[in-house]
C-alpha cells in the first residue's frame, strides 16, 4: 500500500507586501552597529542585506531598521572598511 502524504510548502509568501506586516527582528541574537565616522558610504551593506533592513537617512548615512533586521551579519561581512560590527543583542 502506497499512501501519499500531503506536504505543505514552507516559506511561501501568499500575498504581496506581507513581510512589511510581519516584523521579524524580534528573534535576533546579534545586532549590527555602524560607526558613521568610519563608513565610506559605499552602499555594500545596503545592497547585500537580504531583509532590506538598511536605509539611507537624510544626511546620507546608512542606518538599520531593527524591526526587520534578523542579525545575519552579512552587512558586517561585506563592509570593506569594517565600519559595521555585530554586538550581542541585549533584551
Amino acid at each position: 500500500m502506497n499512501k501519499k502524504k500531503k506536504v505543505s510548502i514552507g516559506a511561501v509568501i501568499d500575498e504581496p507586501g506581507s513581510t512589511i506586516k510581519n516584523k521579524t527582528g524580534g528573534w535576533r541574537s546579534f545586532r549590527p552597529e555602524i560607526n558613521q565616522e568610519k563608513c565610506i558610504k559605499c552602499g555594500k551593506c545596503w545592497a547585500s542585506c537580504p531583509d532590506n533592513a538598511i536605509r539611507k537617512n537624510k544626511k546620507g548615512e546608512f542606518e538599520f531598521n531593527y524591526d526587520y533586521c534578523k542579525g545575519c551579519g552579512i552587512c558586517a561581512n561585506e563592509c570593506p572598511v569594517k565600519a559595521i560590527i555585530m554586538k550581542k543583542e541585549e533584551k
